[in-house]
């Protein structure tokens, strides 16, 4: 199972930048394959413009793509004055030699943000002028012409620079300049990065998959009633939920503990990010197979709902309801642990709503868990540290965690009334995964358990608190005794 979330870990990233690169390559280029620059303007009073030396390298037997085009460079100039204007690649010896005498101006840092900027540093010498660019014969590629001129060069080892001069060698240099570039070697860069992503998130989900299926060594079997099953049926009168949701908060918890559990929970963390890409993934699959047999695959769901299983367990211990000092288990199957969730399996799923369900249907609930979800921890910037708090859940788990700071007690009404926010999320969470067709209800079903025969839906008996219950289990313990006494009597 580890295994399969750092193969998915992994090839995740690569298959969207594979997309990402595909989309790119279909989308920014224009009909020659260049991704090209705005035109920018630039102009100096001397006599060229160049660029810093390019070090492509020396020829010699490691440069393979020395007679290859493996990358292309275009050059777009345009003068804004009326006379002809040059631009050339040449090698930075020859380029240095012949602008020695004049005035030339390096272009030594350009930034790209708006707008757009440049620095020029001054070289050369004091005469007016530089012998004509066009009679030099060291241009390893060159343009030059009234109006705009282009300039196209594979590239290929040494060390060169780029000159924009005008045509005749005079100073006052007035251009606009777009710069383009090719790389032969992207689209099958876009298609290995594809391939090779697939490739480890398939091998990742069917190692998930298998983990999934088959219990720890060791491990205590699942509590009963944890598999559900959709065809089950419910108490006469009451509709069992296709989400099941529970969460027992531990009789005495540590006043401080809850301070650094977001940091014992790291590990935790790590793995679920890598799950939940595969959640992403593995629900893509479902869709598809939903549309079309109308079921949705068991062990893709038996690995979704462990997902959402492990994610439960440690925002019940650490983020979402501080209800337990138990560290969580690292596993997706049901265990002996005060929070657990399982949804009932569908035998047969709707083609029609899988379509609209994700988006459309669940657009009032995302609404509603856009205030209610969120996270709380702290945050670093360069005026310090501060706490931050997200959503209703993460605001109500931060004062819970002050209670049992300074008073050492988590009220009970509070705890139920943050595992009935919970339960809401993860009800919608499935409901959006397409693991049920059953929408979610529009309440709050608190408490510890899901409503039970006889109880209305979406209220809950209050419970004592533990101070509370002790005292009426000491009541009732001399209640007893006194009845013995009489009876002894």
């Amino acid at each position: 199972m580890i295994v399969g979330a750092l193969l998915s870990l992994v090839g995740v990233p690569l298959l969207v930048g594979g997309l990402a690169l595909g989309w790119a390559l279909m989308t920014q280029r224009d009909g020659d394959g260049f991704f090209t620059t705005p035109t920018e303007h630039i102009s100096s009073p001397s006599v060229a413009l160049t660029t810093r030396a390019l070090d492509l390298g020396d020829l010699g037997p490691d440069d393979w793509w020395a007679d290859r085009d493996v990358a292309t460079v275009r050059l777009r100039v345009t003068s804004r004055e009326p006379r002809p204007v040059f631009v050339g690649i040449g090698p930075s010896d020859a380029v240095a030699a012949y602008l020695r005498d004049a005035p030339y101006d390096e272009i030594t840092d350009i930034t790209d943000n708006d707008p757009f900027r440049y620095t020029l540093t001054r070289h050369g010498g004091d005469a007016d002028s530089a012998p004509a660019p066009t009679r030099q014969g060291f241009w390893t590629a060159q343009a030059s012409g009234g109006g705009s001129q282009e300039l196209t060069w594979d590239l290929r080892p040494g060390t060169y620079t780029v000159v924009v001069m005008n045509a005749d060698g005079t100073a006052g240099v007035d251009v606009d300049v777009v710069a383009g570039g090719r790389l032969a070697l992207l689209t099958p860069l876009a298609a290995g990065l594809v391939l090779v992503g697939l490739a480890l998130v398939a091998a990742g989900a069917l190692l998930l998959v298998r983990g999934a299926g088959s219990a720890s060594p060791g491990a205590p079997p699942a509590r009963p009633g944890t598999r559900l099953t959709a065809d089950e049926t419910p108490p006469s009168g009451f509709e069992v939920s296709p989400v099941r949701v529970t969460g027992i908060q531990d009789a005495h918890l540590s006043r401080g503990l809850w301070l650094v559990k977001w940091v014992l929970v790291l590990p935790h963390l790590v793995i679920l990010a890598a799950l939940w890409l595969v959640f992403a993934v593995l629900t893509v699959v479902a869709f598809a197979s939903i549309l079309f047999t109308e079921r949705y695959p068991r062990s893709i769901f038996d690995l979704n709902v462990g997902i959402l299983r492990w994610s439960w367990r440690v925002a019940f211990y650490a983020t979402s309801a501080l209800g337990t000092d138990r560290y969580p288990p690292f596993s997706l199957t049901a265990r002996d642990y005060p929070a657990d969730l399982d949804v009932a399996y569908p035998e047969r799923l709707s083609r029609r709503l899988v379509l609209v369900k994700s988006w459309l249907l669940a657009l009032p609930h995302l609404i509603v868990l856009s205030v209610l979800s969120g996270t709380w921890g702290w945050t670093f910037g360069n005026d310090g540290a501060r706490l931050s708090a997200g959503g209703l859940i993460g605001a109500l788990t931060f004062a819970a965690g002050l209670l049992l700071l300074f008073t050492g007690r988590y009220p009970s009404s509070l705890f139920d009334l943050l595992i009935g926010l919970n339960r809401w999320t993860y009800r919608v969470i499935a409901y959006v995964a397409l693991m049920t067709d059953q929408y979610p209800p529009f309440r709050l079903d608190q408490g510890p358990t899901e409503p039970g025969p006889g109880q209305i839906p979406g209220s809950f008996t209050p419970r004592p608190d533990a101070d509370e219950a002790a005292t009426e289990a000491s009541l009732d313990a001399d209640g007893d005794a006194q009845a013995a006494a009489s009876a002894g009597h």
